[in-house]
């Protein structure tokens, strides 16, 4: 009981500073690389520092595929995207109470249809990557697994951050209802699926090209 309580404690701590870092830069980050390069790296350090206690999933997304690949428990996978929301949720009233609150843009740039998509892509890769990379046998004990994951969303955050929210989290799509940083409630909801069929895929695909499942 103790343990699984360590693991929970880990992903809350996580959860809340990444999304702590996505709300501050999107405050005073200003434009350009800022805010990518900061979540990037914030995911990275607190991947090495909590990996190794619950696996630093600190995602809802990513904790369904490691379930689905057998590296979480399912009965676990409940008390992980508990741990994440109420995380995320906490960091987004921190931001609030620190930056005054944040202005959600007058309307979608972007078609519901684009955000999906995008969504997916960049979750599915996430999921991929951190199965990939921090669950297979194969590449178990490497040193990298951090830069990997924390380099897959700054990636994506680049690519796509101007077309989607750039959550690639549930947890992180959640936050931005208490931050109000939506132009409407639909594209939270969006978001949010996207991120869940991209970690179903991600697992399935893992399953197919590997055999120690």
């Amino acid at each position: 009981m103790i343990d699984c309580l360590r693991k929970y404690l880990v992903e809350f701590i996580g959860t809340f500073f990444l999304v702590f870092t996505i709300g501050m830069t999107a405050a005073f980050g200003g434009e350009g690389c800022i805010a990518p390069l900061a979540i990037g790296a914030v995911l990275m350090v607190m991947v090495y520092a909590g990996g190794y206690i619950s696996g630093g999933h600190y995602n809802p997304a990513v904790s369904l595929a490691a379930a689905m690949r057998r590296a979480l428990e399912w009965k676990q996978w409940f008390f992980y995207t508990f741990s994440q929301i109420i995380g995320a949720c906490c960091a987004a009233l921190v931001v609030n109470l620190l930056s005054g609150g944040l202005d959600a843009p007058a309307k979608m740039s972007f078609s519901l249809e684009t955000i999906f998509v995008a969504e997916f892509l960049v979750t599915f890769a996430l999921c991929y990557v951190v199965l990939q990379t921090a669950t297979s046998k194969k590449t178990e004990g490497n040193s990298y697994y951090g830069l990997a994951i924390g380099s897959t969303v700054m990636v994506g955050a680049f690519a796509v951050g101007n077309i989607c929210m750039g959550a690639f989290n549930p947890a992180v799509a959640l936050s931005a209802l208490v931050t109000g940083t939506v132009c409407c409630s639909c594209v939270v909801w969006i978001t949010i699926s996207a991120n869940m069929l991209g970690g179903l895929c991600a697992a399935l695909v893992y399953r197919c090209i590997n055999t120690d499942v």
